[in-house]
């Protein structure tokens, strides 16, 4: 993980803190990296030397939350400290880099120094920390760097005029002057440029400028060095930097750059670094991406920035064949035409001769495969092949890659306001992050989008987002001139045998984000040689993943819809397989699977299931969870409803164990869609009884109720047992409740339904407080083999043992059902545990245990976003605190809750943790 504090603050391939003071504190431990930073020094960094008495405690606050955003944040006596390396930090590496390249111009290594200059300069995003409101950091740290960064690019300008770059710098110098007025060694740079570019009068015009600047503002004469260059320029003395010699200079083929190149900074570190590690040798680098990503953009604007001194050469390869292209740049090296062999094996040594003793800059443009670019290879020591490939080109020997993927969410608007206009971009702010996101933050995208707003000045930004926001026309809307990202993929497509063609069109029936190879059950290799696909690594389940862009996704279902119909019949074959794999992993989660028929999984004399097995069942479901969510909608928009509900109910279970409500939700409204559209009676009841499963699981019971009521008629038997059991759970009175557990338990019994039974003896016995009920309970689950069930009853014993003051059994009973989850790899339902432990803990006399146990619970409940969790965690940590007399911890805890109660609209948990705060405000002698 990568840190910026050079311009606003970045975590890449992470999310930036978005309190204020929460980004004051990072940026604090960030500047000083792998150092201790006192308590006291980042209390008056946060609040600006101003800090109020609770600062300690609020602190600690603080520096929880950074937490869970970033590792590596550990507490040391005295302070805390950051433990992460310093060249990941870019200020940091912006130190390094401008003082290797200050010993570079001490050995005489002129280029080197300025691309060394140079790369530090890239780091820099805008001033720096300029989202952390802070000033005593901008005091201590980004004024320092700010000068730095002047210093290092007046010195880097410096070395461009000895290489005689001097047109080249003349508008970054115009820009400087005029930001920095006073700096005398800026006007002198800007003359020299202009006097080494030939342009007498004007380096003449630029003196007379500074001298006036400096006379209005500080009433002084220009100083020696500013003098010392308008005399050569009158005199008309040799150009600093000027290029000796006549004659032809250095080859360069490179096409022009880009004017209005932003971002791709870690792009530029990672090739100078490369080149200058392996300086000794012929370097080769691969940079490869989907289509459209700026691979071609980003070599010829790195090319156009390194210094090679025996010139640079530039070839586009596509379908060209390896002699084609030998032939071009032996004649760019100076074989004359009739010396160009004619066999390829001749051209390849003749290109290796030529280039033995030659240090170049050689980028290979959309490079096919390995075999077109070995012979293409230069072999002088120091030279640079930067290839660029929609392959990774993994068999290309000695040769690094790098993956290219999508501009970051800055970069990406800053690319739209660089070609459409930054005023507009400004002015429309949201319409501008629609675009980005319609596009999908591609390169090839955005440009044509910003060239069609260029093009269209009466046109709004809304206007355009609106145009892009028809999935079916945004490829045609994507199109300015002779770019167009249709095109672009259709090279890659036309690429593909008839395999890999047919594979891309069926990935093309799926809206999901990402997917592993069981889907399709083939390799999805090829097409990410192709790059059209990515890999995005393994997931939690072993099974490596594959993504693709947006915009490929689109142009795939296009293929599909005009080659095959549409995405109906490659839906309809591969659902009984995702159903049935999907069915088994849920049997895992709830064994003996209701609304089935089957009442059992674990059968008398086949043994416990094994807890790997579980387990990997478990990580299964969730490593597929946002795949198997798309595909419930995919199912029900081709009409597949009885697929759609199916899928719909069997990842439930999935949903309750790791809190994801919003899915849930959102699974449950297309499915009861779904068996509606079919007539499904039964699977309306199943999912409606998830939905009260859920309304549940939010504390909203009488929406729970609602829906157990409408699913009554629609159901009967075992089904109506089952809702018969969950009504009795919302239900408000005791008596209500009782009455309808032993109605479904008579139910179970005489069906014989063994799962049905455990649960209603569990809901009876946790009711009435039996401790007979419960222990039946829990050997029924161990019978069928349903290890998350026992938990669950054990549970339900600890805390009847608890409130019988059995301290030692409910001891006993939590910490088996902890070990289970923890066997399981339940994270939730451990969190829940740990609550439980803390209640006991606090019975037992030791809250400085029940504390641990409740900050552990709550680290859990807010990395899954279970509020509800969260909010009672919090609960138990106040009461902890308050039992520690540890009133700012307890009022610390109980403001918290508060605000999770008041966002949850529980009013029966709010009124706790006032009662709680009247007591902690008892104890203080104030309110809070």
């Amino acid at each position: 993980m990568r840190f910026g504090v050079l311009g606003p603050l970045r975590i890449e391939a992470g999310q930036a803190p978005g309190p204020a003071k929460h980004r004051t504190l990072l940026a604090a431990l960030l500047l000083s990296a792998r150092e201790t930073v006192p308590v006291e020094r980042l209390m008056s960094v946060v609040w600006d030397d101003r800090p109020p008495a609770s600062a300690g405690s609020v602190l600690r606050v603080y520096v929880s939350a950074l937490r869970k955003l970033v590792d590596g944040i550990h507490t040391v006596p005295g302070g805390y400290l950051i433990d992460v390396e310093r060249d990941d930090v870019d200020c940091h590496r912006f130190e390094r880099l401008v003082g290797g390249a200050r010993q570079a111009r001490a050995a005489g290594r002129v280029a080197e120094a300025a691309d060394g200059f140079r790369a530090a300069l890239a780091l820099w995003r805008g001033q720096a920390l300029a989202d952390v409101e802070s000033s005593v950091l901008r005091r201590t740290h980004a004024v320092p760097l700010e000068e730095l960064r002047l210093t290092a690019l007046e010195e880097r300008v410096e070395l461009d005029l000895r290489l005689g770059r001097g047109a080249e710098v003349i508008g970054e110098l115009r820009a400087l002057v005029g930001a920095h007025p006073l700096r005398e060694r800026a006007w002198v740079r800007l003359i020299e440029a202009l006097h080494q570019a030939g342009r007498r009068s004007e380096a003449l015009g630029a003196y007379q400028d500074a001298r006036r600047t400096l006379v209005d503002e500080l009433g002084l004469e220009p100083g020696a060095e500013l003098a010392d260059a308008h005399r050569r320029v009158l005199a008309g003395e040799d150009r600093p930097g000027a290029p000796a010699g006549g004659g032809r200079g250095p080859v360069d083929e490179l096409p022009p750059d880009i004017s209005d190149f932003v971002g791709r900074s870690h792009v530029f570190d990672w090739i100078v670094r490369a080149a200058r590690e392996h300086a000794s040798a012929p370097v080769h680098l691969v940079l490869h991406g989907p289509p459209g990503c700026g691979k071609s953009a980003v070599a010829v604007h790195a090319a156009t920035g390194l210094e090679h001194p025996d010139g640079r050469l530039y070839a586009s390869l596509g379908a060209r064949s390896p002699g084609a292209v030998l032939e071009d740049l032996l004649r760019s090296l100076g074989c004359p035409d009739g010396a160009v062999p004619p066999a390829l094996d001749e051209r390849v040594r003749l290109y290796r001769s030529m280039t033995a003793r030659r240090r170049l800059l050689v980028v290979l443009d959309d490079a096919a495969d390995e075999a077109q670019v070995r012979p293409l290879l230069p072999t002088g020591p120091g030279s640079l092949t930067l290839v660029t490939s929609r392959s990774p080109l993994a068999g290309l020997e000695a040769a690094r890659a790098y993956e290219m993927g999508v501009l970051d969410g800055d970069e990406a608007v800053a690319m739209l306001g660089e070609v459409a206009g930054h005023e507009r971009v400004r002015a429309e702010p949201e319409a501008a992050l629609r675009i980005v996101r319609l596009c999908g933050r591609l390169p090839l995208a955005l440009r044509i989008a910003g060239s069609r707003l260029a093009r269209k000045p009466g046109w709004t930004l809304d206007h355009l987002a609106g145009r892009l926001g028809d999935e079916r026309r945004r490829l045609d809307e994507l199109s300015a001139g002779d770019l167009a990202v249709r095109g672009s993929l259709a090279l890659g497509y036309r690429g593909l045998a008839d395999p890999e063609r047919r594979l891309l069109r069926r990935l093309g029936a799926l809206s999901a984000p990402d997917f592993a190879s069981w889907v399709f059950g083939t390799d999805l290799e090829p097409l990410a040689e192709a790059g059209l696909l990515q890999s995005r690594g393994l997931d939690e389940a072993g099974q490596e993943r594959y993504g693709r862009h947006e915009l490929t996704r689109l142009y795939a279902a296009e293929r599909l819809a005009e080659e095959e119909g549409g995405p109906e019949r490659v839906l309809a074959v591969i659902a009984g397989a995702i159903l049935e794999r999907t069915r088994q992993a849920r049997a895992s989660l709830l064994p003996a699977e209701p609304g089935t028929g089957r009442t059992e999984v674990h059968l008398p004399g086949t043994g416990r299931p094994e807890t790997g097995w579980l387990r990997h069942e478990a990580r299964w479901l969730s490593a597929e969870r946002r795949f198997l969510v798309a595909t419930v909608g995919d199912f029900y928009r081709v009409g597949l409803h009885e697929a759609a509900w199916r899928l719909a109910f069997y990842l439930t279970p999935l949903f309750e164990l790791g809190a994801h409500h919003d899915d849930w939700h959102a699974t449950t409204a297309t499915g009861l869609d779904a068996a509606r559209a079919a007539g499904h009676r039964h699977g309306e009841a199943l999912l409606l009884r998830g939905l009260a499963d859920l309304h549940r699981a939010e504390g909203r019971t009488e929406s729970a109720a609602a829906a157990l009521r409408a699913a009554q008629p629609l159901v009967e038997g075992l089904e109506l047992a089952r809702i018969t059991l969950r009504l009795g759970l919302v239900q408000a009175r005791p008596a209500q409740a009782e009455q309808a557990f032993v109605r479904a338990l008579r139910v179970f019994e005489e069906a014989g339904d063994r799962r049905g039974r455990a649960d209603a003896l569990r809901a009876l016995g946790a009711l009435r407080r039996d401790e007979g009920r419960l222990s039946e309970s829990l050997s029924a689950y161990q019978d069928l083999g349903d290890p998350r069930g026992e938990a669950e009853a054990l549970l339900d014993l600890g805390r009847l043992h608890l409130g019988g003051g059995r301290l030692a059994e409910a001891r006993g009973c939590v910490e088996r059902r902890l070990r289970i989850n923890r066997r399981l790899g339940d994270r939730l339902p451990e969190a829940g545990a740990l609550l439980v432990l803390a209640e006991i803990a606090r019975a037992e006399g030791t809250p400085g245990a029940a504390a641990g146990s409740a900050r552990a619970a709550l680290e859990t409940f807010v990395s899954y976003g279970d509020r509800r969790g969260a909010a009672q965690a919090l609960m138990a940590l106040a009461r902890a605190a308050l039992d520690l007399d540890d009133i700012d911890g307890a009022v610390e805890a109980l403001t918290s809750a508060m605000g999770e109660f008041d966002r949850l609209s529980d009013e029966q948990g709010r009124a706790e943790a006032d009662r709680l705060a009247q007591e902690a405000r008892r104890r203080r002698g104030r309110r809070i």
